[in-house]
């Protein structure tokens, strides 16, 4: 536990400019503090101390602002910038150095005993106030834009936008093994379906034109 811990604080300063020290990480930033208590109320979740674990997992989120619930699965290298209203469900699983922004839910869609959360896989981004919602699996390397509501399967090296949330580009595997926190270059569906109806207009006005100018030709 001290070493995923260890390495917890190590992404912080991989991942935010804004971290000057290890003192200032320990003391002052709350995604780190949750994330300790998890690995806390994780271990007596695993030992079936179910209520200790539920209760340290509470004080967390009284102190944070952020609730993962003792259950989840959680790699290491995680970073939660921010932080303030994440939630992560019980059966939720998150690979190795994975970044979630603030307002970000992995959340449920069952009311069965069963695996009801999402799956990250390793390198995922999930951009601020982005819901996943159920059992399905986000492929390594993925990113999930801000905002986006995903309910299905995304595949490895893709970027996924919208509501509901779709793949709009699929990449090749990265060669090196680091998060790309470009969550803010993303594509836009809306200007890319504004601007192929522009295209089929200019197509059309030229054919309409074309027609007249045959027409008069025609009639001369």
């Amino acid at each position: 536990m001290f070493r995923q811990i260890k390495r917890d604080i190590e992404a912080v300063f991989e991942r935010d400019p804004a971290a000057k020290s290890v003192l200032e990480i320990l003391f002052c930033y709350p995604g780190l503090h949750a994330l300790i208590f998890h690995r806390i109320a994780h271990f007596f979740w695993r030992k079936k101390l179910l209520f200790l674990g539920r209760f340290i997992s509470h004080i967390g989120r009284l102190l944070t602002g952020i609730e993962i619930h003792p259950g989840a699965k959680i790699g290491s290298g995680f970073f939660i910038d921010h932080g303030m209203g994440v939630v992560i469900g019980e059966t939720a699983e998150i690979g190795d150095n994975c970044t979630l922004y603030h307002g970000v839910t992995l959340g449920g869609t069952s009311l069965k005993k069963e695996k009801r959360h999402p799956t990250l896989g390793n390198n995922v981004v999930v951009g601020a106030g982005a819901k996943l919602l159920g059992p399905f699996m986000v492929g390594d390397n993925s990113k999930i834009g801000a905002n986006s509501v995903v309910i299905n399967e995304v595949p490895p090296n893709s970027t996924v936008v919208g509501i509901p949330g779709k793949v709009m580009f699929k990449g090749e595997k990265k060669a090196e093994d680091k998060v790309d926190l470009n969550h803010h270059v993303l594509p836009d569906p809306q200007a890319k379906a504004f601007k192929c109806l522009v295209g089929k207009i200019l197509e059309m006005e030229k054919e309409i034109a074309k027609l007249k100018k045959d027409s008069l030709e025609l009639y001369e």
